[in-house]
């Protein structure tokens, strides 16, 4: 491919977005710079504090309970307070809380202190994805879907690089660095993004049904796709809990796997937006399939490194399986979300990753202290297999988001609902 094509392909893959969704892609590139507590807390825990993998999977576990329980009330304070005031009351919060647990030394305290931060972090994820299918037309959400998550790991393959050498000399300086760059997010969202949120009209509040968390349990493709995200996510949450304890147990430094880790971002900045320009056009439901199975096996192939170079292989496997997922199911999500119940809906997603952010360190935890590594590799191989399993099944029938003569936001999403029965 010629420069010139790469630039218009560049291009091409930038233009038409509004001015609000680069203020926010901003607010979230910030935001994934000071990446540091979800990522190294594990190491914080097992190599400067001196605790079991099991007592850090406990703590992690914690950190994922804090999202559980803002979760579903993250998205109700979306859809009735508002995306805007949601995101500076979480993003204020969430620095306040890591600055905080960088100053906590005993056990207790850090387990309720990282409970805070887990539910502080986690209340702007409903918002965000609201205002992101709010602000962008329908058939340029997957590109815009795609250039979020380019955003998040590229402040990700930044911070993981830096944030592990700055590790190996003070944890205080990382917790105090998140929580500063945390604290312009809210700044960011405060001063340049407006508000959102759809209004309905009197005619819509008359003649449309009112959306409340029973509505989105209710819906069961929607429950049967949080569903699967939760298993995708359980195999996912091992690159932040597992593979740490794994390599330091292996006897790898906290450097080490700051480097190993960011082959993961970096890859992703390398290839997203290419990868992203040929799969929207793509059968999702194969393309969930095939990602399914990438993150099972590639963590799968796990058991079988011995040195960071390895690891790193590893990761470029089921880093793969991110680039596919992330844009698609994240479009599948949006497509399946009334106007007006989109922070609801948004919420109960967010809750699949948040539930298995609390499961997974407890499974990495104890399989790694009875069983072993290897063990916890095979299991994600199985749940990928049963994942993608899952995606097959459910999505028979289901026309893809981009895909030439599929209809898109709305429309699609009352197609969906037709076709599934719900």
């Amino acid at each position: 491919m010629s420069v010139a094509s790469l630039r218009r392909a560049a291009r091409e893959s930038v233009s038409g977005l509004p001015r609000e969704f680069w203020w926010l892609w901003t607010s979230t590139l910030i935001n994934r710079l000071g990446a540091f507590v979800a990522t190294f807390m594990a190491l914080y825990l097992t190599l400067d504090r001196g605790y079991s993998a099991s007592y850090a999977g406990l703590v992690a576990s914690l950190h994922g309970l804090g999202g559980v329980v803002s979760s579903i009330g993250a998205g109700i304070m979306t859809d009735r307070l508002g995306r805007r005031p949601t995101l500076v009351i979480a993003q204020t919060s969430t620095a306040l809380s890591v600055a905080l647990l960088g100053f906590m030394t005993e056990p207790v305290a850090i387990a309720g202190v990282a409970f805070l931060v887990g539910m502080a972090s986690n209340a702007s994820r409903p918002a965000v994805q609201a205002m992101m299918a709010d602000i962008v037309k329908p058939e340029d959400r997957v590109r815009a879907f795609s250039l979020n998550y380019w955003a998040i790991n590229l402040g990700f393959a930044v911070s993981s690089m830096t944030a592990g050498f700055i590790a190996q000399y003070s944890y205080l300086a990382g917790f105090l660095g998140e929580a500063s760059l945390t604290l312009v997010c809210a700044v960011v969202v405060f001063l340049k993004l407006p508000e959102s949120r759809p209004e309905q009209t009197a005619v819509e509040k008359e003649s449309e049904p009112q959306i409340g968390m029973g509505t989105v349990l209710k819906d069961g493709r929607f429950m049967g796709v949080v569903g699967l995200s939760f298993l995708i996510s359980l195999i996912f949450q091992q690159g932040y809990v597992g593979l740490p304890v794994a390599m330091g147990t292996d006897g790898f430094s906290s450097a080490d796997f700051g480097l190993a880790i960011a082959v993961n971002g970096i890859l992703i900045v390398a290839v997203q937006i290419p990868v992203t320009r040929y799969i929207q056009h793509r059968d999702p439901r194969r393309l969930l399939v095939i990602s399914a199975l990438l993150a099972g096996y590639g963590f799968g192939l796990t058991a079988f490194a011995g040195s960071v170079a390895v690891y790193a292989l590893t990761i470029c496997v089921w880093t793969l399986a991110e680039i596919v997922n992330a844009p698609t199911q994240t479009g599948l999500v949006v497509r399946l979300s009334p106007v007006h119940g989109r922070g609801r809906y948004q919420g109960i997603y967010t809750m699949s990753w948040s539930v298995a952010a609390l499961v997974a360190p407890l499974m990495s935890g104890y399989v790694i202290d009875h069983f072993g590594a290897t063990w916890l590799w095979a299991a994600c191989a199985v749940l990928g297999s049963v994942a993608a399993l899952g995606y097959w099944v459910l999505m028979r029938g289901l026309a893809g988001e981009g895909v030439p003569g599929a209809p898109a936001g709305d429309e699609a999403r009352v197609e969906v609902r037709e076709a599934s029965g719900v």
